[in-house]
């Protein structure tokens, strides 16, 4: 038993090593044009809206009881900032996870800082690698992709799909499985804009392999997309991300949203498309009422005068702001907005709120 295991550990570092020396390799040599994934031109394109509504028949060809289980992977890396935000999120994936009309199945963070953390026993956890020293150019977004690609070969995971979330993200209510058909389903961000920016695109999605509208204007999260799919996408995404970030005019044009660039293009490469899920999340201040989405993502910073009126792009007499808190954990107790402050902002304070009242050693 104790000669199979020393077997298992000597498979596992090599195959680390050697897609750490493939990711060298590839950031130093250029992308090559011939990138694995069929063409999804015209005569084999799947003729979907850009914008669909959620599907009714999910469950088409199965029992009304069976359930196509998701795993979500969150990933994270051991900041304070960081690390505050996914507890947060995993306290709500638990509060809803078998809730009915859920497909949620388990849960992963995936620290890509190489080493545990003190939180092994709270959050279900994947450690990966990071990127080696220097590669990221300053951008440890870059750190995303190649911790899938650990994650993905190295792991047990049961599910047939993946969610991939990140840690600012909230979850209102149980999520069901919103891929069908071969398709992921994504959230299209208005700044992702395949055609503006079709010239620098093509130097990574050629010609040969169908119209610049196949790439999404979505990025990696939240994304629901089959786990063999994604097993085929990570990699290329990973590569194609370090060769953006390698080319000065990609790197100017995309900047920090980069990485979501060439997640879209790696899908796209591999013949992935996605349903367009415009209620998948919601992102305050913007968005002002929950409705049918599922997912509260606090990216921007919720400031307001005491009449509820928003001071964007000037701190508010009440504000809530995430970078707030990048080397410490927000308090237990945040004070409510005051009246007259959108529906959305009342909900994302109260559910912090919650859970850091709930979460073992808050704080300490």
């Amino acid at each position: 038993m104790g000669c199979g295991n020393f077997f298992f550990t000597i498979l596992v570092t090599f195959s680390v090593a050697l897609i750490t020396y493939n990711i060298i390799i590839s950031a130093n040599s250029p992308l090559q044009q011939d990138l694995p994934g069929p063409s999804r031109s015209s005569s084999s394109s799947i003729s979907v809206d850009p914008i669909i509504k959620m599907p009714t028949d999910r469950s088409r060809g199965k029992s009304a009881n069976s359930k196509r289980l998701f795993h979500t992977a969150v990933t994270a890396s051991d900041s304070v900032y960081n690390t505050w935000q996914t507890r947060i999120m995993y306290y709500w994936f638990k509060k809803f996870q078998n809730e009915p009309g859920s497909e949620m199945g388990g849960f992963t963070r995936i620290l890509h800082s190489g080493k545990p953390d003190k939180y092994m026993d709270e959050i279900p956890t994947f450690v990966a690698q990071p990127l080696p020293a220097g590669m990221d150019r300053g951008y440890i977004v870059l750190n995303r992709p190649w911790a899938f690609v650990q994650w993905l070969q190295q792991a047990n995971i049961k599910e047939d799909y993946i969610l991939m979330s990140e840690p600012d993200h909230i979850i209102v209510k149980p999520i069901p499985n919103l891929a069908r058909d071969g398709l992921g389903s994504a959230f299209p961000f208005f700044y992702i804009e395949p055609k503006k920016y079709e010239t620098i695109l093509r130097k990574y999605y050629p010609e040969d392999k169908g119209p610049i509208t196949n790439i999404d204007p979505i990025g990696n999260s939240p994304v629901i997309v089959g786990k063999e799919a994604l097993k085929k996408i990570a990699p290329t995404w990973m590569n194609v991300s370090l060769a953006m970030k390698k080319d000065p005019e990609t790197d100017k044009a995309f900047g920090w949203v980069l990485e979501m660039y060439a997640y879209a293009t790696a899908s796209a490469l591999h013949g992935v498309g996605n349903i367009l899920y415009k209620d998948f999340m919601l992102q305050p201040p913007w968005d002002t009422e929950i409705g049918k989405k599922f997912i509260i993502h606090y990216t921007y910073g919720c400031d307001y005068n005491m009449k509820g009126e928003l001071t964007y792009g000037k701190i508010g007499e009440w504000r809530f702001d995430k970078r707030s808190y990048d080397n410490v954990a927000p308090p237990k107790n945040l004070p409510l907005p005051p009246p007259g402050v959108p529906e959305s902002v009342v909900t994302l304070v109260k559910m912090v709120n919650e859970a850091t009242a709930n979460i073992p050693n808050w704080g300490s």
